[in-house]
């Protein structure tokens, strides 16, 4: 009985103040760079949808996935979409961990992320994959927010990453 008044009289005296909920500023961003599960799991479920055709009411459209992860922190695919080729990227929804995004045809003079696929990460300051549809194995760069600024670099067939460039 004394041990109970005991308890009840610490717990009057110091009141545990529930957590406060989250709000925006103490909600944690996704990482600039990818950790290595969600790098590797673009590479798979990005090279798996190369060459395949694109549904939908563009004639030729770059393919997106929005990486996320599941309730056990595995990295999974959020949404899978078709997007036009010479438009730029709105923001992701909230929760995207990364973005991939597959071109059909390169556009730059030396194969490699676009301009757009540069500014996207700039203003969003999310990871891109960007792969090459128009060869097999099918190229892939990973385009990062590091140093300030964004650098891109290669990422190989098996996994292997190539020096940060400008």
């Amino acid at each position: 009985m004394i041990a109970a008044l005991l308890l009840a009289a610490a717990l009057a005296a110091d009141p545990v103040a529930p957590a406060p909920a989250p709000t925006a500023e103490t909600e944690i961003a996704p990482p600039a760079i990818a950790d290595t599960d969600v790098r590797e799991y673009a590479a798979v479920a990005g090279r798996k949808v190369a060459g395949r055709p694109v549904g939908g009411p563009y004639a030729s459209a770059d393919k997106l996935l929005l990486l996320g992860r599941d309730g056990k922190g595995y990295p999974v695919v959020t949404a899978s979409l078709g997007f036009p080729v010479r438009q730029s990227l709105p923001a992701p929804p909230k929760g995207t961990l990364a973005v991939v995004r597959l071109h059909q045809r390169s556009e730059t003079v030396v194969p490699g992320p676009t301009a757009d696929d540069l500014a996207f990460v700039a203003a969003n300051r999310l990871p891109l994959f960007v792969i090459g549809e128009w060869g097999r194995p099918a190229p892939m760069w990973e385009v990062a927010w590091v140093d300030d600024g964004v650098r891109f670099r290669m990422i190989g067939e098996v996994g292997e990453i190539g020096p940060w460039q400008e």
